[in-house]
Formats: structure tokens, C-alpha cells, sequence
């Protein structure tokens, strides 16, 4: 075709435009979140309409500022519960705090680990030495003991309990370094120490008994007393481990002499004492035992340290 037909042609021709495509895009208002977005974030209370609180019951979600009321009416069940556990174990608190004195005496225990460390130091070495010290007589004040911090003569728990403590570690490393060391062994060793001191007490508070001997000595006093033996067994096992038997013997039976002498001491004037005061005669008959069974108790605790520790040594 000719050039001047083509172009007559296409001037004949509409000619087509492009529009720009009309697909809408939705728009975010102020109260939606953005379409493109897979979850909503509530990170932010004041996010896209999402940080304001739903009203009670809105979609399972609870005002946050609820009154108690209206918490008890959401779950009665489960408040209810909770208010009368709490109430138990008030009732439950408050018993144990009236009668707990029945059956431990909490009050007295206080009196007896009242302790600090200068005195410890001095009954160690009253333990160790009783031939140096002269004063043996308990201070009052007011018809009470004081407190064993301000006397060394008052017996106390803090010694014995850490001293049994003490003594069970120390037969753990006796049997160990001997291969002899199990579990079994070393719970049979600390039963049997307790075996033999509840045995020592209920012998003496029977004895008491027989005796007709009215003392202020307490089963509490007895077990204190009774418990010093052990101060003098660890020495004994300590220097059996390092220097053999002959360190043994010398030093538990210089602490079997020194415990002798201490509880003759300390007993003499919790169960003679009582005599004296009611005008018994000395060599009268009542009062020859009371001096038998004072030498008897000292006389024991030698005996005992003995038995509980001369398997340890070898």
C-alpha cells in the first residue's frame, strides 16, 4: 500500500489509550488493621483500636478493673474454696501456736541454745579441765538460772547437739580411711549413740524415782550433762587418726578422768544438794544412795565412750 493511503489510514483509526487499572486497594481506617498482616498485635495497649478495654463478657475477655464482687460472681466456686483454706489455716496456725509448748518446749529450748562464743570457749576448756575451776554453783536470778552465756556452770544443748553432729562426721572419716565406710554403718553408729543416751536417761529419771529425790534436775538437764561425753570421744577418734592408739588411749582416757570429775561435780549439787537443804543426815541410808547413783552416772560415761568409739581405731 501506498504511504499516503497507510497514513490516511490510521488518521481514520481511533488510536486506544491506557487507563491506568482501577483494582481499589482498601484503605486502613483508624479502627482496622492493616490487611497484609497475619495477626493482630496487642503488644501495644494503644494499637490500632486493640488497646482498649473489651467490656465484661466481650469475646470470654474480663474488665481489668473488676471489683471483688464481680470476680466472686465470675467463679463463687473456686473463691469460696480459696476463703476457707485461708480461714483453716489461720484456726490451724493459731492451735499450733497455743499448744505447740505440750508437746515441744519451744520456751525452754530458747534457754538452752542461748549460748555465744566466749562461752563455748570456756566450757570446752571446763570440759577439758574441771580440776582448775571452783565455783560450781548455778547463778539465779530472781528463782531463774540465767542464761548459759552469762554462766558456764548451766548446762546447755548447743555443745552436745553439735557435738553428736560432730561425732557422727568424724566416725564417717574413721571408717573411711580404714575401706570400711557405708551408709549402713555410719546410720547404725549414730542410732546406736542415741540408743544409749535415751537408755542413760530413762535409767536416771527412773533411778530418780526409786531414790524419792526431789531435784530441779530436768530431762532437758540430763540430756545436756549426758551429751558432754561426746566433746571428750571426738578428741579420742581425732588423735586416733593421726597418731594410732597410743594417741587413743592417752587422750580419751585423760577425757574419760576429766568427764568423771565434771559430772561428780555438776550432779553433786543437783542431787545432794537437795538433801542438804532438807537435813539429811550424810551417812543416812537415802542419802548413801543418792551418792551411789551420782558416782554411778559419772562412772558410766568413761564406760560409754569407750564402747562407742574403740572399734574406730585401728
Amino acid at each position: 500500500m501506498h504511504p499516503a493511503g497507510l497514513a490516511a489510514a490510521a488518521a481514520g483509526t481511533p488510536r486506544l489509550r491506557k487507563w491506568p487499572s482501577k483494582r481499589r486497594i482498601p484503605v486502613s481506617q483508624p479502627g482496622m488493621a492493616d490487611p497484609h498482616q497475619l495477626f493482630d498485635d496487642t503488644s501495644s495497649a494503644q494499637s490500632r483500636g486493640y488497646g482498649a478495654q473489651r467490656a465484661p463478657g466481650d469475646l470470654g475477655y474480663p474488665a481489668a478493673s473488676a471489683t471483688p464482687q464481680a470476680a466472686f460472681l465470675a467463679d463463687p466456686v473456686s473463691n469460696m474454696a480459696m476463703a476457707y483454706g485461708s480461714s483453716l489455716a489461720a484456726q490451724g496456725k493459731e492451735l499450733v501456736d497455743k499448744n505447740i509448748d505440750r508437746f515441744i518446749p519451744v520456751t525452754k529450748l530458747k534457754y538452752y541454745f542461748a549460748v555465744d562464743t566466749m562461752y563455748v570457749g570456756r566450757k570446752l576448756g571446763l570440759l577439758f579441765f574441771p580440776y582448775l575451776h571452783q565455783d560450781w554453783e548455778v547463778q539465779y536470778q530472781q528463782d531463774t538460772p540465767v542464761a548459759p552465756r552469762f554462766d558456764v556452770n548451766a548446762p546447755d544443748l548447743y555443745i552436745p547437739a553439735m557435738a553428736f553432729i560432730t561425732y557422727v562426721l568424724v566416725a564417717g572419716l574413721a571408717l573411711g580411711t580404714q575401706d570400711r565406710f557405708s551408709p549402713d554403718l555410719l546410720g547404725l553408729q549414730a542410732s546406736s549413740a542415741l540408743a544409749w543416751l535415751t537408755l542413760e536417761v530413762l535409767a536416771i529419771l527412773l533411778s530418780l524415782y526409786l531414790v524419792t529425790v526431789n531435784t530441779d534436775l530436768t530431762t532437758i538437764d540430763l540430756v545436756a550433762f549426758l551429751g558432754y561425753k561426746y566433746v571428750g570421744m571426738i578428741g579420742g577418734v581425732l588423735m586416733g587418726l593421726l597418731f594410732g592408739k597410743i594417741g587413743y588411749y592417752l587422750v580419751l582416757g585423760w577425757c574419760c578422768v576429766s568427764i568423771f570429775v565434771f559430772m561428780i561435780r555438776t550432779l553433786r549439787l543437783k542431787i545432794l544438794a537437795e538433801a542438804a537443804a532438807e537435813g539429811v543426815p550424810v551417812r543416812e541410808a537415802r542419802n548413801q544412795l543418792r551418792m551411789y547413783l551420782t558416782m554411778a552416772v559419772a562412772a558410766a560415761q568413761p564406760l560409754l565412750m569407750y564402747w562407742l568409739t574403740f572399734h574406730l581405731v585401728r
